[in-house]
C-alpha cells in the first residue's frame, strides 16, 4: 500500500503565496520521479512542474519564475513554493510520484488533491 497525502491549500489572494507539501507513505523500495499537477474546472488536468530523484527540475512556461519545486528523499516529502500566485492559478493541485515498491512493482501514484484558490 502506497499513498501520497497533500496539505498547504486554501484561499490567498493575488499576488500572495502558498506552499503546498506532499508526502509519501507505505510500502516504498524507491521514489523517481515526481511531480504536481492542476485541475482547474472544465480543463484537462497539467503538469505544474516535476522533479527527479536527482533534483533536476522542469517547469510549466505559465509558472516559471514563480514556482519552486523540491524535494528530501530521505522523508519522501516534496514541496512547492507557489509566489505571485494569480487567480489563473486557482485549481486542485495534485501530487504524483513514480514510486518504486517492496515488491519491485513500479508505477504513478496519486494523491488526493488539495484546492488552491486566488482571489481577492
Amino acid at each position: 500500500q502506497v499513498q501520497l497525502v497533500e496539505s498547504g491549500g486554501g484561499l490567498v489572494q493575488p499576488g500572495g503565496s502558498l506552499r503546498l507539501s506532499c508526502a509519501a507513505s507505505g510500502s516504498i523500495f524507491s521514489i523517481n520521479a515526481m511531480g504536481w499537477y492542476r485541475q482547474a474546472p472544465g480543463k484537462e488536468r497539467d503538469l505544474v512542474a516535476s522533479i527527479t530523484s536527482g533534483g533536476n527540475t522542469n517547469y510549466a512556461d505559465s509558472v516559471k519564475g514563480r514556482f519552486t519545486i523540491s524535494r528530501d528523499n530521505a522523508r519522501n516529502t516534496m514541496n512547492l513554493q507557489m509566489n505571485s500566485l494569480k487567480p489563473e492559478d486557482t485549481a486542485v493541485y495534485y501530487c504524483n510520484a513514480d514510486i518504486t515498491t517492496t515488491r519491485l512493482f513500479s508505477r504513478g501514484f496519486w494523491g488526493q488533491g488539495t484546492q488552491v484558490t486566488v482571489s481577492s
